[in-house]
């Protein structure tokens, strides 16, 4: 009897770990649609991504304090949009981190930027998500953007 409880609470450890899991999974193909939808300017694949309330913030380094810059998600959709054909936008997402709770995921994600195959800038960006009925969706996000201290320079 013993035997029998102990496997079962095992099986059970094990099934919930392979359900967070692919749970996991799910939330890095929303945030990776997100950047395949601007590497290849597709506007709808980019506002799948997001949720329809959602917001975009980025901390802008200054010399003595960083400050707050923020872009509507509208805003954003519509310069990927409008990006000119010969011009290739290339967030290179570097590791996933991601921690969820129920119907909410946070996602940290180190990135290296190109356009054209150049290297523009690095920095770090955080997500938070929901469990909507459409899917896991992004709720919120904010970025670092630099030049120095990344893999690439």
């Amino acid at each position: 009897m013993r035997k029998s409880i102990i496997f079962t609470l095992l099986l059970f450890g094990f099934m919930s770990l392979q359900a967070i899991a692919q749970e996991e999974k799910n939330v890095e193909a929303v945030i990776a649609s997100l950047f395949e939808g601007m590497k290849s300017k597709d506007a709808s694949l980019v506002e799948n991504a997001f949720h329809k309330d959602a917001l975009m913030h980025t901390v802008q380094s200054g010399e003595d304090a960083s400050s707050l810059g923020s872009n509507s998600v509208r805003d954003f959709i519509n310069r990927i949009a409008t990006t000119p054909a010969n011009t290739i936008l290339d967030e290179r997402i570097l590791e996933y981190q991601i921690k969820i709770d129920g119907d909410m995921a946070s996602a940290w994600t180190p990135y290296e930027f190109y356009v054209n195959e150049g290297f523009s800038h690095c920095g770090v960006n955080s997500f938070q998500l929901i469990k909507t009925s459409e899917g896991w969706k992004i709720t919120y996000v904010i970025d670092t953007r630099r030049k120095i201290g990344c893999r690439s320079n």
